[in-house]
């Protein structure tokens, strides 16, 4: 006779999982660090983090393709959208943080324009809409995705905008005349289907899972499978490294959960064999 078995093992594999991760999870100390006092040009530049944050929806910009637009237009209440503050003719920070920005978005599996939207604003009002256009057009040749073009935005506007939009997300930039460029920080801001600012990411690598992460708590639960919800529950944004990182709490508590889901199952599986022999026992037995 075939022994049925209990259909449970893939539970006991994931809770073995979730251990291995917990048990990994003890942050490294970091070795002290000599910090030095900023350059007297880099005064007044940096970001002052404004979570929660709306920005303004009325504001108004030109596109890559030289058609006005209102900030709102491009929340639709159902994607989140990644928000940099750039402009083309940086000759180098620029170019660093959406090489390497886009660079990890193409390690995704998620697309611009599908589960979210990306905006680039121009920050010098000097810049024209066939300028943005042309750096629009070198980044989509490098993301190589079909349907990008339609979710990536590139803005140009005036400096009354710019200053408005910055200063909603805490974006502190000012311009040198001395070098004939604008100082600013390398920082990515990822935003709410409604327009509010979720979380800031900087520098100019970034990490694919944390992007993915980010854009999932800021989704709201609205894009993203199941596995991607269990993951942002195991997970929490570490604002000093940056990225996400396991939470013991958490991953203690799924862990205590499918331990019981695998007791429950295996009480299960036992009461039904124990049934099954009861009922063979009893049919020998009557004549």
């Amino acid at each position: 006779m075939n022994r049925r078995q209990p259909v449970i093992p893939w539970m006991f594999v994931v809770s073995v999982t979730i251990a291995a991760i917990a048990s990994s999870a003890a942050p490294a100390a970091d070795p002290e660090q000599r910090k030095e006092p900023l350059p007297e040009e880099l005064r007044d530049v940096g970001v002052t983090e404004h979570l929660d944050s709306r920005v303004p929806g009325e504001l108004k910009f030109i596109d890559s393709q030289g058609s006005p637009v209102d900030l709102g237009q491009l929340f639709d209440g159902k994607r989140p959208v990644v928000l940099t503050l750039n402009y083309s003719n940086c000759p180098m920070l620029c170019s660093l943080q959406l090489n390497g920005l886009f660079d990890a978005l193409g390690r995704m599996t998620w697309d611009i324009g599908n589960q979210f939207e990306m905006i680039t604003v121009s920050i010098d009002p000097l810049e024209t809409p066939q300028r943005a256009e042309m750096t629009k057009l070198k980044y989509l040749k490098t993301y190589r995705r079909a349907g990008a073009a339609g979710g990536y935005h590139c803005l140009t506007g005036r400096e009354e905008d710019i200053r408005k939009l910055a200063d909603a997300v805490g974006f502190h930039y000012k311009y040198s005349a001395e070098d004939r460029q604008y100082l600013h920080a390398a920082v990515t801001m990822i935003l709410t289907p409604d327009g509010r600012v979720s979380r800031y990411l900087y520098g100019v690598q970034y990490d694919p899972q944390t992007l993915r992460l980010s854009l999932l708590e800021a989704g709201e639960g609205k894009i993203g499978s199941t596995v991607d919800q269990i993951l942002l529950f195991c997970f929490h944004y570490d604002a000093e490294k940056g990225r996400y990182g396991p939470a013991a709490f958490r991953l203690m508590q799924l862990g205590g959960g499918l331990t019981v889901m695998v007791l429950a199952g295996a009480v299960w599986v036992f009461r039904r064999r124990e049934r099954a022999k009861a009922r063979a026992r009893a049919s020998e037995e009557t004549p």
